[in-house]
């Protein structure tokens, strides 16, 4: 466990019986493209196998829909970073909570306990699962101009609640996962807000020590985004990485953002792999996709070749 969260030395995972392997955080995306049913087949069997799977899910194309039918235009914005982003308003935020933590969830869990999963949803306010300050203003580029946007429900998840994530599964539950996130306020209040659910996804493996699958609806990050035969299998280096970074754009620039936050935060390999794959876990555990080693950051590549000499 790292130092966002850690559970009680004696209190034994689900998955004991399987200690020589990690547990698996598996981030199911929220593209309309993107079929779960695959995933939660795999779920169902890392679990029945012993493996402890905590599942984090998106939503962004439900979120938009319902603040269309809510009246209101979705509205993304491009930071300083040249990142775009979901701006969040107090309306657009409402309808956040309602498709995630209220639809989304739900439904997914569901799913999950029709396959004979014992699932708990849970969004992050839950037990303060995921918390940080909350982000009421936001810096971005408008026109070439550089604003600052207030109204912002957003944050930056600065804490994991592992020891609610580890009691659950020593009980034999596997979580699943949203957004909003614990915004904490500068007069000790807290206030629901948006978290990215693949940067949420990342906190949980990194305060978990766990193997990271992110499934998304291509499959894995492609040397020319506009050719799947240029897929990139692997990252194990820093050199190696760095070409990663380069070729990954847009939505493929936050997952390997999330994945080099999970490897600093603990996560032993980060695989982003298809969702719509046959057994898309289970391959993407198995090599399919792109896969992350830890050894990729600086730190531990250090490490690796001093071990290696």
């Amino acid at each position: 466990m790292n130092e966002t969260g850690s559970a009680a030395d004696d209190e034994p995972s689900a998955g004991e019986s399987s200690a020589a392997e990690p547990p698996v955080v598996v981030k199911i995306g929220g593209a309309k493209a993107v079929d779960p049913a695959g995933a939660v087949g795999d779920v169902a069997d890392l679990v029945d196998d012993g493996r402890d799977v905590v599942v984090v899910h998106g939503g962004s194309t439900v979120v938009d829909e319902t603040i269309e039918r809510l009246g209101m235009e979705p509205e993304y914005v491009e930071s300083a970073s040249d990142v775009t982003g979901r701006f969040t308003d107090a309306d657009a935020m409402e309808a956040f909570t309602m498709s995630m933590a209220g639809k989304l969830n739900t439904e997914l869990t569901a799913l999950f306990r029709e396959a004979g999963v014992d699932a708990v949803g849970l969004s992050g306010v839950d037990g303060g699962l995921l918390s940080g300050p909350r982000k009421s203003a936001v810096r971005v580029v408008e026109d070439g101009k550089r604003k600052i946007r207030r109204g912002e429900h957003s944050g930056t998840i600065e804490s994991v609640n592992a020891d609610l994530l580890a009691g659950l599964l020593a009980d034999g539950y596997t979580p699943v996962v949203s957004p909003p996130m614990e915004g904490n306020e500068s007069d000790g209040g807290v206030t629901p807000v948006n978290a990215d659910a693949d940067r949420a996804a990342a906190a949980v493996a990194g305060a978990l020590d766990a193997d990271l699958v992110l499934l998304t609806d291509v499959t894995g990050v492609y040397a020319d985004p506009e050719d799947p035969d240029t897929l990139i299998e692997s990252a194990a280096t820093p050199e190696e990485l760095a070409v990663l970074e380069g070729a990954a754009e847009g939505f493929m620039g936050k997952k390997v953002m999330a994945a080099k936050e999970a490897l600093s935060g603990g996560s032993g390999r980060v695989v982003v792999a298809d969702a719509n794959a046959d057994d898309p876990i289970l391959a993407a555990l198995g090599g399919s996709g792109t896969t992350i080693e830890r050894s990729a950051l600086e730190e531990y590549a250090e490490d690796t070749e001093a071990v290696d000499a």
